[in-house]
């Protein structure tokens, strides 16, 4: 009879965390942006697609407007001038999520070519 050795159990360490997943974009104004929410390809997003698809996770579980303020890279800030009203996030230095407030969370979510 063939006798071998059971293998040790593969014990690793497992951490669990739960957190709340918000669905906080309330509509778009725009329809690429939309889409490219919706995971699907937009030629005009093409280089910045997994930047924008990141930020857009994020603006999609803001549940407060402080929660975009992080990272700083993101520079939230508040748009004056045909914008007053709008906040955007930085996507580079030409790319930007412009998008409106409310206390249900953002609104007429758009991705802009800001130069």
């Amino acid at each position: 009879m063939d006798v071998r050795p059971m293998p040790m159990p593969d014990f690793r360490c497992i951490a669990i965390y739960r957190l709340p997943i918000y669905d906080m974009i309330q509509s778009f104004r725009c329809s690429d942006t939309a889409e490219l929410f919706a995971g699907r390809c937009v030629p005009r997003f093409g280089n910045i697609r997994a930047v924008a698809e990141r930020k857009l996770r994020l603006l999609q579980s803001a549940s407060t407007l402080e929660f975009p303020r992080s990272p700083p890279g993101n520079r939230l800030q508040l748009l004056a001038g045909d914008r007053k009203g709008r906040y955007s996030i930085r996507i580079n230095e030409q790319w930007r999520i412009c998008f409106i407030w409310t206390h249900d969370g953002p609104a007429a979510v758009e991705i802009i070519d800001y130069h």
